[in-house]
């Protein structure tokens, strides 16, 4: 099957005002609801990645882990989850950082990576780019290396993705959405 993202496009559904007033947030979930759309989003990944030189598929909280898991299984690749505070039970590294929506803080355990390893981030979107680059810090004083930075949706008018570049993180996004379109 040849990658088309106007295939899946139409199932990421449009929610005005979530999680606050004039913001449209971009729901993935009927993603899932398609075997054939997921089987694209996921091929589409494993395809770009399948000879790639990594050791790890990182994934963010809480969506990212619905990419990162089958890709990570897909590519027979140890999965590193980063969680929101207070979800992991054993010692951890934090990272503070900026949402559009106020702080926040991401966490990772702190024998997740070693020094000479390097992964591919994986989350549903990139907005502006703060979930991602707390995890590349993370990353990095683990002495690991991030490979780059995927995402099924880039929203560039919040330049997430050239913030990553600008932290020395490639990226790599399926589909865009401006800002107003639904």
């Amino acid at each position: 099957m040849v990658f088309d993202e106007h295939s899946f496009k139409f199932l990421i559904r449009p929610v005005p005002d979530f999680p606050k007033p004039g913001v449209v947030f971009r729901d993935i979930t009927p993603l899932f609801q398609s075997p054939k759309a997921l089987r694209l989003v996921i091929d589409s990944f494993v395809h770009r990645y399948i000879d790639a030189q990594f050791s790890h598929i990182g994934a963010m909280d809480a969506r990212g882990f619905l990419i990162g898991s089958i890709v990570a299984h897909e590519l027979n690749k140890p999965l590193i989850l980063f969680r929101k505070q207070g979800k992991l039970p054993a010692h951890v590294l934090c990272e503070g950082y900026q949402t559009e929506y106020g702080e926040a803080f991401l966490e990772v355990h702190a024998d997740s990576l070693c020094e000479g390893d390097s992964l591919v981030l994986f989350d549903d979107l990139i907005a502006t780019g703060g979930t991602l680059i707390a995890a590349a810090n993370l990353v990095r004083r683990m002495g690991a290396e991030v490979f780059e930075a995927a995402a099924i949706i880039d929203l560039p008018e919040l330049q997430g993705s050239q913030r990553l570049q600008d932290a020395g993180v490639g990226t790599f996004c399926l589909t865009r959405f401006a800002l107003d379109e639904r």
